[in-house]
Order: structure tokens, then C-alpha cells, then sequence
């Protein structure tokens, strides 16, 4: 298993007072990238927090046709652990849900909150290729629709610009991420999608609780895993008469 570490982000970078003015950039973190799954010492130092973010990277946008690449990690203290998922790893005779045992350990914890950015996506790519089904989950772009419901922009971009005051570079987003050696750039956006995440949530739960509407998006996050499920079975507009 290859694993690269290196300095760990400044969580303070992306909780501090907002300011405004020119945008700041993204915390530089250089994460630690490892193949199939999570080392141990990874594995448990995440089951030592109390949340950490997830994001996931495919081919495409069609989970049951596009394969998931990539899975992203980061806690409060702002460890990014990036795990590649490679093809044959996904081929391999067996269980599913035997695939990379130790990301499945953590993502279905139940004493560890999942905080996503459209987690409906996220969930739906990691059911149909690890067999994992990930929960408790907080989903920032539910949030965000639910609170900030005087603007119609709630990508993670939009997000991290009116509550952090941060600019995100989401230019290599359209990327191979199937590809064995990720650059640079692709190692820096991949990075870049959890570590705000947190901060996020934070900033968005305030805001909830002003208007009264914690207790409505937490049972909307209730139900995106069986929305996922739907979706993976192929329905589509179920409720609509």
C-alpha cells in the first residue's frame, strides 16, 4: 500500500471570523494518499472524531455506469487521507461489501457523523461499488436549500465563497480521476472538496437554528439513503402523481 503524508491543514484557515473583501484561497494541505482502503492507524484515528467529511470522485455522473475513483477524508484537525480506488479492485471475486473493509468501517459508524456536499451522489457511488452504506450523513447541499432560500446557488463553490470567504478552484474538476498517478492539481482539487466541509456544516447549522429548521434538515437527511436506493433501482419521479 502506498501512503504519502505531509503537513496537515490549519483548521483555523476556514473557521475564522468572515471578512470581506478578495476572497482567500483554499488551506494548502498535502494529504495522504493511499490504494483500495484506509491504513489501521487511519481507520482509527477517524473513529476517534466525533464527524469528518466525505467526498468522492467517479468517471462520470451515472453511478451504476461511471465507477468510483476516488474517496476523499478529512477531520477537524484537518487530516486529508485520499483513497484510490482502482478497477480491478472493483472486479475481484467476493462480497461487495468486502472490497475496502476499513473505509466501510468508518462510513457505516454510527458515532460518526458523514458530512457531504450533495450526498445523494456520494452515497449511490459507494453503495453500488463497495457495498457501503453510509450513515449517520449531513448533507451541506440540503442545507443550504433549505436555509439559504434567497439564492438558487448552492454548489460547494457558492458555499465556500458567502460563508468562508473562500474562492474554490474547480477548474480540474472535469478530470480522468481513473487514472494510477493523480497530479498535482488533481491531488490538490480532490483535497480541497472535504477540507471546507466541516466549516461548512458550522456555518450552516447556525443558520438553521436562527430560523428554526435544524430538526426539518435533519429528517431530510433521514431520507437520502432511501432516495439512494430508489435511484440505484432505477425509479425516477416516484412521488410525482
Amino acid at each position: 500500500m502506498r501512503i504519502v503524508t505531509g503537513f496537515r491543514a490549519n483548521v483555523r484557515a476556514v473557521t475564522r471570523t468572515y471578512n470581506p473583501g478578495v476572497p482567500e484561497r483554499v488551506p494548502d494541505v498535502t494529504p495522504e494518499l493511499v490504494r483500495e482502503d484506509l491504513t489501521e492507524d487511519q481507520l482509527q484515528a477517524c473513529l476517534r472524531a466525533t464527524e469528518v467529511a466525505v467526498d468522492t470522485e467517479t468517471l462520470g455522473l451515472h453511478p451504476q455506469r461511471d465507477r468510483l475513483c476516488l474517496v476523499q477524508i478529512c477531520d477537524r484537525a484537518g487530516r486529508v487521507m485520499l483513497v484510490q480506488v482502482p478497477r480491478e479492485q472493483l472486479t475481484r471475486p467476493g462480497p461487495t461489501a468486502a472490497r475496502a473493509p476499513r473505509l466501510k468501517r468508518l462510513l457505516e459508524e454510527r458515532a460518526v457523523l458523514k458530512v457531504l456536499h450533495f450526498a445523494r451522489f456520494d452515497l449511490a457511488a459507494l453503495r453500488h461499488n463497495l457495498g457501503i452504506e453510509v450513515a449517520p450523513i449531513y448533507c451541506t447541499r440540503t442545507a443550504s436549500k433549505l436555509i439559504r432560500t434567497y439564492t438558487e446557488r448552492h454548489g460547494l463553490r457558492d458555499l465556500a465563497l458567502e460563508l468562508l470567504d473562500i474562492e474554490m478552484d474547480k477548474s480540474v474538476r472535469h478530470t480522468d480521476w481513473a487514472s494510477p498517478d493523480l497530479k498535482p492539481e488533481q491531488v490538490r482539487y480532490a483535497a480541497s472538496d472535504v477540507t471546507l466541509l466541516l466549516a461548512l456544516m458550522d456555518r450552516l447549522n447556525v443558520m438553521l437554528e436562527r430560523e428554526e429548521r435544524r430538526a426539518l434538515a435533519e429528517e431530510c437527511f433521514g431520507l437520502i439513503p432511501t432516495l439512494v436506493r430508489l435511484d440505484l433501482l432505477g425509479y425516477e419521479d416516484l412521488f410525482i402523481h
